[in-house]
């Protein structure tokens, strides 16, 4: 995958009188980022000439995101509302810049439904066009890979991904199956609600709308299972699993080859995960709100039986710096912490160059301020360069 190559414009850097945050420990001292790169790391609180007073704010790894569903957002501001490709990059860029995320994996569905209720047309090529030549002329303040949502539960999964390549940034695939019933959407009342909003749905709307998603996945689930995780191993995509509920879906995504899981629902399928080295995230939101919108397992039972290792925004970019901070307060640990939102989604996604304080690494840094233990962002720099 490449890495350190999709920023033209590098700088040089020196924070000092800082709380660093490192991988391990929690240090006062100073950074120095040169060509782009953190080349030192010193401790003390003095301040060279030249060198930015952080005055004892904290100072840590820019965050990195596998998971967001924010440029959806963007693209369709309103239901039924289409917004132009490029200026829905270029907000959701700036967007993610503002709350200290300085790597993204954009989320985007490959696998459309053309018939029946709950229609999904095919936009991933589309928009990973504009994303990459945006990316070429230099439009972006961030790092952006892409991420392929794969549908089991539609109609062209497969051609769909069949026009990637390797040369198109797709760092992650996600097998997502969203068969009413089970997963996500175990209850139904929760996806009755979900779409009934979003979609504008009546009581008959629905019920045509799950026996259409119930036939899909009977039809070409087990296909576009298989050729999902062929296609991720085509593309040299690090592949995802989602919602895994049950220890049997857990066995089943660490047959396929799954590196981390997104959302496991139950304390059974995170358990069963940690028994398989699989990776756990869970969403931002779950934290902060202290449940999931859907009823399932609450992210923060989650780390308090140390079965969390990285956070995602999912649907709330500001979420992610704050998620970190409550992490921190129930593990008292706030290099581990921080860790989930940093060093942890790096290597997980494959990503060596960055997610830490340390020298030779990217110079992608935060500087935080608390106040009443909420994290106040105030300032972020993309190799060395300041960019928010």
């Amino acid at each position: 995958m490449h890495q350190s190559d999709d920023i033209s414009v590098s700088g040089d850097l020196c924070l000092a009188n800082a709380q660093l945050v490192l991988h391990d420990q929690t240090l006062t001292g100073a950074i120095t980022i040169e060509k782009g790169v953190i080349s030192e790391i010193i401790e003390g609180d003095h301040v060279p000439t030249g060198a930015i007073d952080c005055i004892g704010d904290l100072v840590m790894p820019g965050l990195v995101e596998l998971h967001t569903d924010n440029l959806e957002r963007h693209m369709e501001p309103r239901p039924e509302v289409d917004w132009p490709y490029l200026p829905a990059l270029i907000a959701h860029d700036a967007e993610l810049t503002s709350v200290g995320i300085t790597t993204v994996f954009d989320a985007l569905r490959a696998g459309s439904i053309h018939s029946g209720k709950g229609r999904y047309t095919d936009y991933a090529r589309a928009v990973a066009d504009e994303l990459l030549a945006a990316r070429a002329q230099g439009a972006f303040k961030i790092s952006h890979f892409l991420h392929l949502r794969a549908e089991v539960c539609s109609e062209t999964l497969l051609e769909e991904l069949a026009r990637f390549t390797p040369d198109d940034r797709v760092g992650i695939v996600s097998i997502m199956d969203h068969t009413p019933g089970q997963r996500q959407f175990r209850d139904l009342s929760a996806l009755r609600t979900y779409v009934a909003k979003k979609r504008g749905m009546d009581d008959n709307d629905f019920s045509e709308h799950v026996a259409n998603l119930k036939r899909l996945r009977s039809e070409f689930g087990q296909k576009h299972e298989k050729g999902a995780v062929a296609e991720a191993a085509r593309l040299g995509a690090v592949l995802a699993s989602h919602d895994d509920t049950t220890r049997d879906h857990v066995v089943t995504s660490h047959n396929n080859g799954v590196g981390f899981a997104e959302f496991p629902t139950t304390l059974e399928a995170a358990e069963a995960c940690r028994d398989h080295g699989i990776a756990v995230m869970m969403g931002a939101p779950n934290v902060i709100r202290g449940g999931s919108h859907s009823g399932n397992v609450a992210a923060m039972d989650l780390a308090k039986a140390d079965l969390l290792d990285i956070i995602s925004s999912d649907y709330v970019p500001g979420g992610l710096l704050m998620s970190a901070f409550q992490i921190a307060g129930a593990w008292k640990n706030l290099p581990r912490a921080i860790a989930t939102v940093t060093r942890s989604p790096a290597v997980a996604a494959g990503l060596t160059d960055r997610g830490s304080l340390q020298k030779g690494l990217r110079g992608d840094v935060l500087r935080v301020r608390t106040v009443k233990d909420t994290p106040v962002l105030k300032g972020v720099w993309v190799m060395g360069g300041r960019v928010g």
